[in-house]
Formats: structure tokens, C-alpha cells, sequence
């Protein structure tokens, strides 16, 4: 009985607002568009760079051969500046250059004084060039190098727990071995390849 009744209802009320005309006609206009889009175009619905076109691999060799190039002749003419190296060293990630004191919070194998290599080279640049590596630069085209200064253990950090009322304290000192170490020197090899 109650469906029924909202039925009727519902049929009453459609054919009245068939035949009113609309107080907005251009509130419905703008629903419809001409240029056939669903969805408005915002910055989410579609990115506000233009899309990229597909380069022929043709010109994409042609322009890898060209920025090897000049890369080469600005290391062999040594018209690059300061080097900057981006080293993995104890899990770690380091932007060095030469001269650089970095203090790792780990112990190395090598003594005070022994002068150590960095295998982990991520990426070399200079003021117009970057070589970056996928994930690592090869051992003959970059070498980083570095001396061992200081070996020490860092200052007592307190870790403590504690909750009220419960006569419950926890308390631990954290010492953790560090190391430091002085970047020598980055040096890149004579050509790409």
C-alpha cells in the first residue's frame, strides 16, 4: 500500500515539473558540453604539462652521442670545476665533494690514518654535467677516496620508558661507535664509453 502511494506520488510530481518551464536554462546548458568531455578539466583529471611524443630512436641516438661527446671533451680539456659525488657508505647516503669530513655512525674495518675506497658511487656531477648511475657507477669510471680520521664512540644517549603509577622504569644508555673520514679526492675517468 505504501509503494503504491509513493509511486502515484512520484508520477504526480514528475508530470508537474514536465510542464513548468526552467528558471535556470543555463545552469542545464553548461552540463552539456560541445567538445564532448564527461569530466571538467581540472589538474587531477588530466595533468596540465602537455603530453610527450614518442622520439624516433634514430634522433635518440644521434642526441646521446652528442651529450657524450661534449661530456667527453669538458673531461679531457678538465673544464668541469668541483666534483660532487653522492657515496652509499653503512647504509647510508652521502653528498660529498673533495675536502668533505663526514661522520659515520658505524664502524669501518680500516685504521686511523689508512686511506680507504668507495665502491658505492651512486652519482658524479659538476656545475654542467651529472653521470648518474643505474643503480651504481662502474669502478673504473669514477673513483672517490677517502682517509680514516677519527674512530670514537658517540656521547651516552638515554632511552627511557616510563609509565605513571605502575612503578615501571625502563632505562638504557645507547653509546654508538662512529667514524669519521675526510673525501680526498673524486676523479673521473679520462673518457666515457
Amino acid at each position: 500500500m505504501a509503494l503504491s502511494r509513493g509511486a502515484g506520488l512520484w508520477r504526480t510530481c514528475s508530470r508537474l515539473l514536465a510542464r513548468q518551464p526552467l528558471l535556470f536554462p543555463a545552469a542545464v546548458r553548461a552540463q552539456s558540453s560541445v567538445s564532448g568531455d564527461l569530466v571538467p578539466r581540472t589538474s587531477l583529471s588530466r595533468p596540465p604539462w602537455p603530453e610527450l611524443v614518442p622520439v624516433p630512436e634514430e634522433e635518440e641516438r644521434s642526441r646521446h652521442a652528442a651529450v657524450v661527446s661534449t661530456v667527453n671533451q669538458r673531461i679531457s680539456q678538465q673544464d668541469f670545476g668541483r666534483l660532487f659525488a653522492v657515496v652509499q657508505i653503512a647504509g647510508r647516503q652521502w653528498k660529498v665533494t673533495s675536502e668533505d669530513l663526514i661522520l659515520i655512525e658505524n664502524h669501518i674495518e680500516a685504521e686511523c690514518g689508512e686511506r680507504i675506497r668507495m665502491e658505492k658511487v651512486l652519482l658524479v656531477g659538476a656545475e654542467d654535467f651529472t653521470l648518474i648511475g643505474r643503480p651504481l657507477l662502474g669502478k673504473e669510471l669514477v673513483r672517490v677516496e677517502a682517509t680514516v680520521i677519527e674512530k670514537t664512540e658517540s656521547w651516552p644517549k638515554v632511552y627511557m620508558r616510563f609509565w605513571k603509577r605502575h612503578r615501571y622504569q625502563h632505562k638504557r644508555m645507547i653509546i654508538q661507535p662512529q667514524t669519521v673520514l675526510r673525501i680526498n679526492s673524486i676523479e673521473l675517468a679520462p673518457r666515457l664509453t
